[in-house]
């Protein structure tokens, strides 16, 4: 792989070939963890052994109508393919527990309060451009208008409350400090890419990972044959659970419509408009050839957290085959309903330069417009979101061992599609 000179600007700066640069800690615990191996502490990851960690820390045992065959295919290929190293493979437990006990709660919650699932689900606004388009920070401003609903960080962790917490969100609130505070510990360079904070919005991705039917797993680990089987599978069960996940948060805190946003979106939206009613979908465009090695730069930093044998050119390899897949998807859902589903196009560049503008385009397509105040309340809003609020990320194709042919040939028509826009 070949490496490149770049100059710091600041000491907050990360480079995308510096995401193997790890707190010396971090590698010692792999390597004495690895040594007791023999002795049984490998953290294990069968279905038998999660489904009952999840019970016992939940104290129930009703999964509902819960699809397993998602979460066998998920851990067959982490156990064969993804090379966890002992801190990635305790995280994934832990996650997956998390994810199960999440469903376990939910199922409570439905049974307890029947009112729940008899509500009507909120229109949606759903952004769905792709990974590293401006998508946070338009979600982050639209979460701003007091009558939009967007999923918090650490809702979208535990949807579901714990120990009662209904109202507060107290407890999962302490667990999402935590975890933001020890992804940070662990790779303070991923910030730079994309701000994690517990309580602001974050992608409703994670919802669908409570069906273990998302794009999630295959961002964070080398799981060739689940993402393989994902795009040949049918996604109806994990978004009807999304849908009941969505209610039971309305429930806890009500708004009027939803600001969702993730670029899994893309490669379903037949799925998105079938199961969540009245939607309008936002689409954010950006240069390929800048998203793309954002977001192989985002993906590398991610991986390294879970395996060592993290090589930038399998990710490139896979990730640009599959963002060319999910676009050609969209484009295709876009071309036969286009006149009866609502669209709206939003270019980064103007995101960037003039968001309050890009947020009033939106609203109008809508049929609505904003007041001084609420404008007011966006500009706010954008202050405190700076682009390189957290570092400043830098990245280079060179370093992935791809080019700009190389994007083009998966991308060709998406390229198309923007320059007949003209945005």
């Amino acid at each position: 792989m070949g490496k490149f000179k770049i100059i710091m600007k600041a000491e907050n700066t990360y480079t995308s070939n510096q995401y193997k640069q790890q707190p010396a800690w971090f590698t010692a615990i792999n390597s004495v963890w690895k040594t007791t191996y023999p002795l049984g502490t490998k953290s294990n990851l069968e279905i038998e052994s999660l489904k009952k960690a999840a019970q016992k820390a939940t104290g129930l045992s009703d999964f509902g109508d819960f699809w397993e065959e998602p979460l066998k295919v998920m851990l067959k290929a982490i156990n064969e393919e993804a090379q966890l190293h002992p801190i990635g493979q305790f995280i994934t437990r832990e996650r997956i527990v998390n994810l199960l006990s999440v469903r376990l709660r939910a199922e409570d919650y439905f049974k307890k309060y029947p009112e729940i699932l008899a509500q009507e689900l909120y229109p949606c606004m759903v952004i769905v451009g792709l990974q590293r388009t401006g998508t946070t920070k338009l979600q982050r401003l639209l979460a701003a208008d007091p009558d939009n609903r967007a999923i918090l960080s650490w809702e979208a962790l535990n949807p579901a409350p714990v120990k009662e917490d209904t109202k507060t969100g107290g407890e999962r609130i302490k667990i999402a400090k935590m975890s933001v505070k020890a992804l940070k510990f662990m790779s303070p360079g991923f910030f730079a890419i994309h701000p994690v904070e517990f309580e602001a919005p974050e992608e409703d991705v994670l919802l669908l990972d409570v069906s273990f039917l998302s794009t999630t797993t295959e961002a964070t680990m080398n799981v060739p044959s689940y993402a393989a089987w994902l795009e040949k599978t049918d996604q109806s069960p994990a978004y009807e659970y999304m849908v009941k996940l969505l209610k039971l948060l309305q429930w806890q805190r009500p708004a009027k419509r939803w600001v969702l946003k993730t670029p899994h979106h893309l490669e379903f939206l037949p799925s998105v408009e079938k199961y969540f009613g009245e939607v309008q979908f936002i689409w954010t465009h950006r240069n390929v050839q800048e998203c793309i090695p954002s977001f192989l730069s985002m993906v590398s930093y991610a991986r390294i957290l879970f395996s060592k044998e993290v090589e930038q050119k399998d990710v490139a390899k896979h990730w640009v085959r599959k963002n060319g897949f999910m676009l050609e998807k969209a484009l295709n859902y876009r071309a036969k309903n286009s006149a009866k589903t609502l669209f709206t196009d939003i270019s980064y560049k103007a995101l960037i330069n003039d968001s309050i503008s890009a947020i009033e385009q939106i609203y109008a397509d809508r049929g609505e417009s904003i007041s001084p105040q609420l404008k007011a309340v966006f500009q706010k809003s954008n202050k405190e979101n700076p682009k390189g609020k957290y570092g400043v990320h830098q990245y280079k194709l060179a370093d992935f061992g791809i080019d700009e042919a190389y994007i083009h040939q998966f991308t060709k028509e998406y390229e198309q599609f923007q320059q007949n826009l003209d945005l």
